[in-house]
């Protein structure tokens, strides 16, 4: 039989255009950051599932009580820093950088916060969250949301930051390797809150879980300072009252 010819496929129906807009100052910036911290770091990621549960029957319980007294509502940010900066106090080699051939080891807590701006993602820093309450922490992510969806934030309230925490659960992950925000050596990732079947005291019971992963520089942070610093995080979310009495 004579070989059938090869037919080529019929054109698409429709327009096939294209865009094409130069990288703006900030874009080009945040890329070649990623591309440095790719090159220049040894990032690895940890990852554990945190039980929601305890956090959301807390805040259920007293989230209204807690708006009436200081006027801003009580969300999930505000225990993840409080958990971070017990368990970085813990663990310093998370709280710390590589400077030319030293480590810097912070003795404070400066937070960073991933928002959303309308130019793309920011980074603004809450100082000193070792010493804040929960109300002063969610007041201070509210101001720092608020001018970054402004554009309004400054580069001295984006810059210094120890130790940043995101939350790619906003738009529905489940999972990721967040990337190392330099020159920090740790960053956290909190992801969205789904009810999953776990055992409890032998038995399969319906709980609200997020994973969490812990993307670190395993040039500072050793394996097992990474895991630990991830475990106490999650024990300190499963029962809030440990950052309620600091145990």
């Amino acid at each position: 039989k004579e070989k059938e010819e090869t037919q080529p496929a019929p054109a698409p129906a429709g327009e096939r255009t294209e865009t094409r807009q130069k990288m703006s100052s900030l874009r080009k910036t945040v890329a070649r950051r990623l591309v440095a911290v790719k090159n220049e770091t040894a990032m690895l990621t940890t990852f554990n599932e945190v039980n929601m549960k305890p956090i959301m029957d807390l805040r259920a319980k007293y989230k209204e009580t807690f708006k009436e007294k200081h006027e801003v509502g009580l969300g999930f940010m505000s225990f993840f820093v409080k958990a971070c900066t017990v368990a970085l106090q813990e663990w310093p080699a998370v709280n710390a950088a590589i400077d030319g051939d030293e480590i810097v080891y912070y003795h404070y807590c400066d937070i960073s916060i991933a928002v959303s701006a309308p130019k793309g993602l920011v980074v603004p820093v809450i100082r000193n969250a070792e010493q804040l309450s929960f109300a002063d922490i969610e007041k201070e992510v509210r101001r720092l949301a608020t001018r970054a969806r402004e554009n309004k934030l400054t580069i001295p309230e984006m810059t210094g930051g120890t130790f940043t925490i995101t939350n790619g659960g906003v738009f529905g992950s489940m999972m990721s390797t967040p990337i190392i925000n330099a020159p920090q050596s740790a960053i956290l990732g909190m992801h969205n809150i789904v009810e999953r079947p776990v055992v409890e005291n032998g038995e399969v019971v319906i709980r609200p879980i997020m994973y969490v992963a812990l993307s670190y520089d395993h040039r500072i942070i050793d394996g097992r300072e990474s895991v630990s610093f991830l475990v106490r995080v999650k024990q300190l979310l499963e029962d809030p009252a440990r950052l309620l009495l600091e145990v």
